[in-house]
């Protein structure tokens, strides 16, 4: 990917375009395209992301969309818009909008095309309209935004794959693709999903439908929900970042999902009566559960797949052995206990919930990567 740089000049509004080549690899359920400008304005002025788009979906969690995102100066996200309320499904060419505002605190305008899941997602004629002090919008000149542009490698000449203009991935589950079937032009820009493990249930709901106990299908589904999103935040993780202590009282984020696997298995012989984890290695699973001193120095040095693999492995006898029984019970006090199993469960899923927002906190924290340094070695006779 070339390095391509654009500036324009208005009276009140300064942009720069940007587009990077770095890339590393990641694994994931969506991928997005980028170009960013970079402002500078004393007024409040709207902006307007105009594109075609057509989807031949291959799941039913599969659409498209634009996407846009105001950066400020203090660091916060302001405007934002990716078209989750009005996903693209339709095989059909047609043009789509966002429209949002930027004023003097915004940095950055961020914007773009995602896809997720599996399918072929069409993208066409991106245009970026920017208010003038007329109250006009006025065209600004994107970078092969008609995608004439041959994609090679899955590499697309003024685009970056990822969503933001400081760093770049190549998600392996999508191919970037040049295609005949155009909007207008020779050509567009065609992203394959391939291979991607759709959820059993389906995104923004709970439960299932006509469940013989609704009320365990709901708590495996609330648990589910947010395993998932502690799986996305953490999954392409380097060692380092897996790693990174915060502060000396901190926990690392390899820890902190041990420390999930751990709690969820104390839980298990708690409702259910027997533990359902061979414990292997003991002082690993009890520093999983305490953490402090001994979770800092013992849980290091292992790759994020790690704690995963421990962390699903004891969700799949979590809801294997949830589906053995029934709401009665779930609603139920066992003997010698003090709270119902519904409420253990839910303790589990708030759990979850708290240290996501931990791991959360640590992730936007982290320092940049270490660069290798290599030293030529000096033979001496």
């Amino acid at each position: 990917m070339k390095n391509i740089k654009g500036i324009v000049t208005f009276k009140l509004l300064f942009l720069t375009l940007f587009s990077f080549s770095q890339q590393k690899t990641i694994s994931r359920d969506w991928t997005s395209l980028t170009q960013t400008v970079n402002i500078n304005s004393e007024n409040k002025k709207k902006f307007k992301i105009v594109g075609s788009i057509k989807t031949k979906p291959l799941d039913e969690m599969a659409w498209s969309g634009l996407w846009a995102r105001v950066d400020t100066k203090d660091g916060e996200v302001g405007f934002f818009d990716n078209m989750n309320n009005r996903r693209v499904r339709s095989d059909e060419w047609k043009q789509y909008t966002i429209e949002g505002y930027i004023n003097k605190n915004s940095k950055s305008l961020n914007f773009g095309m995602l896809c997720s899941y599996n399918g072929d997602f069409y993208f066409d004629d991106i245009k970026l309209f920017i208010e003038d002090e007329k109250g006009d919008f006025k065209e600004f000149k994107l970078v092969n935004s008609n995608f004439e542009e041959a994609v090679i490698n899955n590499e697309i000449i003024g685009w970056n794959e990822s969503t933001n203009n400081k760093k770049s991935v190549r998600v392996k589950e999508y191919s970037l693709e040049s295609s005949n079937d155009s909007f207008s032009g020779k050509q567009s820009l065609l992203i394959k999903g391939k291979g991607i493990k759709v959820p059993d249930q389906k995104w923004g709901y709970i439960g299932k439908e006509n469940a013989k106990n609704p009320e365990i299908e709901s708590m495996i589904s609330m648990l589910e929900d947010l395993k998932r999103r502690v799986e996305r935040t953490v999954k392409n993780l380097p060692q380092e970042h897996v790693d990174h202590l915060h502060d000396p009282k901190a926990n690392r984020i390899g820890a902190l999902i041990m420390h999930l696997a751990a709690a969820e298995v104390y839980y298990q012989e708690y409702t259910f009566g027997e533990p359902l984890i061979n414990k292997e290695k003991t002082e690993e699973w009890e520093a999983g559960m305490d953490l402090d001193s001994k979770g800092r120095d013992l849980l290091q040095g292992k790759p994020i797949d790690y704690y995963l693999k421990i962390y699903n492995n004891v969700r799949e006898k979590t809801i294997e052995e949830l589906r053995k029984r029934n709401d009665k019970w779930f609603k139920s006090v066992n003997a010698g206990k003090s709270i119902s199993n519904q409420y253990a469960w839910f303790h589990v899923m708030e759990h979850q919930s708290s240290h996501l927002g931990q791991i959360l906190f640590l992730k936007k924290r982290l320092p940049e990567l270490k660069k290798e340094v290599k030293i030529k070695e000096t033979i001496k006779n």
